[in-house]
């Protein structure tokens, strides 16, 4: 577990965007469990999470189609949040950083950390928002 000072700012990257924090297990059902679509951010202090996923998922969040509500869950940080998170990725072993898209609950797509290591931010903001505008359309 990272000392809280340690990810405070990166914490923030995500929060001054709109993405809520859920930081625990009951936080991460309630914003799953509810109608519609919902991005789970699985954050973590790692290089490509600073340096492509949270400024990839920055730029897709401006695209014109974007997810009913986003969460975050930070790893090594909110331990049941993170397990809880997971749990909706099924079929899906754990990685961090990652990125799932949920609809109605269940997991429609998936970015893992493998996948985030091999691009660039504008490449995953690009592959995001295809999969906004493929399940959170109207």
């Amino acid at each position: 577990m990272y000392p809280e000072f340690m990810i405070v700012g990166m914490r923030e990257e995500l929060t001054r965007l709109g993405v809520e924090e859920a930081r625990t297990a009951e936080a991460v059902d309630a914003a799953a469990g509810k109608p519609g679509t919902t991005l789970v951010v699985v954050n973590s202090v790692c290089g490509c999470a600073a340096g492509k996923a949270r400024p990839g998922v920055a730029l897709a969040l401006q695209h014109s189609t974007r997810p009913d509500r986003s969460i975050t869950v930070f790893a090594g940080a909110d331990l049941e949040a993170t397990d809880r998170a997971r749990g909706y990725f099924t079929g899906i072993r754990p990685s961090s950083p990652s990125v799932g898209l949920l609809k109605d609950g269940k997991l429609v797509y998936m970015l893992e950390r493998q996948q985030i290591e091999g691009r660039t931010a504008p490449q995953i903001a690009e592959a995001l928002s295809a999969a906004f505008e493929q399940y959170c359309g109207a």
